[in-house]
């Protein structure tokens, strides 16, 4: 299995980044997009019939860096087009209260300090109780990838990699994956700006 390291948007890609707006007050309408969201019991059901990957964002109502997220990052029309399409997204609060049976293992609510947390995000995590993290799973619900907060276009890469690399006799290693994709995306962003120059 090829583990994207923790660390993979070292200071190279991260100045990249900064060439896109990714970030703005507000989506403008024509670039916002809906996730179809769905429960953990939902996407189980339905990779009986038809495998996918799985994305799980794991969140809590109280966590602000979860909502910037689902905002910028899930409202992208990019990330959702392309989340709903190849995987299914779901979302899960790790304060859910309600038991869930999963694979002969009862997993629960575990009351903790002030609030408390669900027993399947914690085993999802390993424990380390981190809001928003990002968990993709295999076709068969195994744990493929932990990740952390992302925006918009870090989220699109590795999910396109997840996706359509990854798993290849010979796939690509993630950081030569990672290089040629923030090149390409240069080229598109050079091109897309040198053709409203020509407009103007």
């Amino acid at each position: 299995m090829k583990k994207i390291l923790s660390g993979i948007f070292a200071v190279a890609v991260a100045s990249a980044f900064l060439a896109f707006k990714l970030y703005t007050p507000e989506i403008p309408e024509e670039e916002r997009g809906q996730v179809n969201w769905y429960t953990f019991e939902e996407a189980y059901a339905a990779s009986q019939t038809h495998k996918k990957k799985v994305l799980v964002d794991i969140y809590t109502s109280w966590c602000g860096p979860c909502k910037t997220m689902d905002y910028y990052t899930f409202g992208n029309k990019k990330v959702a087009d392309y989340l709903n399409a190849n995987f299914y997204p779901v979302k899960f609060d790790a304060e859910y209260k309600t038991d869930i049976n999963f694979k002969g293992t009862l997993y629960q609510y575990v009351p903790y300090q002030k609030t408390g947390y669900h027993q399947l995000a914690a085993a999802l995590m390993e424990g380390q109780l981190s809001y928003p993290t990002i968990v993709f799973l295999n076709e068969e619900f195994a744990v493929d990838q932990r990740l952390g907060f992302m925006k918009a276009e870090q989220l699109l890469m590795v999910m396109k990699y997840v996706a359509e690399e990854q798993d290849k006799p010979n796939a690509m290693p993630w950081t030569q994956y990672q290089r040629q994709y923030m090149e390409n995306l240069a080229r598109e962003v050079a091109a897309q700006r040198a053709a409203e120059g020509r407009q103007k």
